[in-house]
């Protein structure tokens, strides 16, 4: 009997990711890639905010993707997709429909001050998610910070000086947003200079980080050492070979 209630929630969990992760990922504050995928994380974090899936861990998909429905699913990495799926995202037609006047977003306190004087710029294939709902927007960006800042967006007025957005169900992607459009709390000066200065360090580690691909090391010319510093303390090559013939010489 108890293996009998624990498959009929096995089967419960996979019906949910189905919903969940092929039919309306958008009514989950969930925007997957363009081929589908969600990570793992993610996906958990969305499904921990639905009332009676708090206590699923990746053990338990895990179980859903061992068992019957194993086809229904693709794993890649540390991402999930389902086979089918009902839904699609179209980055090649903006929205050209009037918008929502305004639409909201939800950003990290850390980054309030950075947004509100350069505006939102996403990380490289990354969109900005927005939408009309408050607690939508809250709960997207709770899932970063636990006190996130909820900023009012005038989407129509920038649609119209040609900013690009495109609808995802319930949702709206952007790419870079200026801080023209944006409305929110005000920031302190002090904090403002902070996060500039943090932000810079920041931009500079991620370009660093970047000189790094998988398989290969990069250097960037420009942070290379002085040839003088690289060959300091070390004989050239074939010293041994050379020494050699001059003790040959003078024999």
């Amino acid at each position: 009997m108890a293996k009998r209630r624990h498959q009929i929630k096995v089967n419960e969990l996979s019906a949910m990711l189905v919903y969940m992760l092929g039919h309306r990922p958008a009514e989950f504050g969930i925007v997957p890639s363009r081929d589908g995928f969600v990570p793992f994380k993610e996906l958990l974090k969305a499904l921990h905010e639905e009332p009676g899936w708090r206590s699923v861990r990746q053990s338990h998909i895990n179980e859903v993707l061992l068992g019957k429905d194993r086809f229904l699913f693709e794993t890649e990495g540390g991402r999930i997709r389902t086979r089918e799926r009902r839904w699609d995202i179209h980055l090649e037609d903006a929205f050209l429909e009037i918008l929502p006047s305004i639409l909201l977003t939800s950003v990290r306190r850390k980054a309030h001050p950075v947004v509100m004087e350069k505006g939102v710029i996403p990380a490289p294939g990354k969109l900005l998610v927005l939408s009309a709902d408050e607690s939508m927007a809250r709960r997207i960006g709770q899932r970063q910070d636990p006190k996130p800042v909820l900023l009012k967006v005038e989407a129509e007025i920038a649609r119209r000086e040609g900013i690009l957005f495109y609808p995802f169900d319930i949702l709206y992607l952007c790419g870079e947003l200026p801080a023209r459009y944006i409305a929110g709390p005000p920031v302190a000066k002090e904090a403002l200079k902070a996060a500039s200065e943090k932000e810079a360090k920041s931009v500079e580690d991620i370009r660093l980080a970047d000189a790094f691909s998988a398989g290969t090391f990069s250097l960037d010319p420009a942070r290379a050492p002085a040839p003088h510093r690289t060959d300091k303390g070390k004989k050239r090559k074939g010293w041994k070979e050379s020494a050699r013939k001059m003790r040959r010489k003078k024999g």
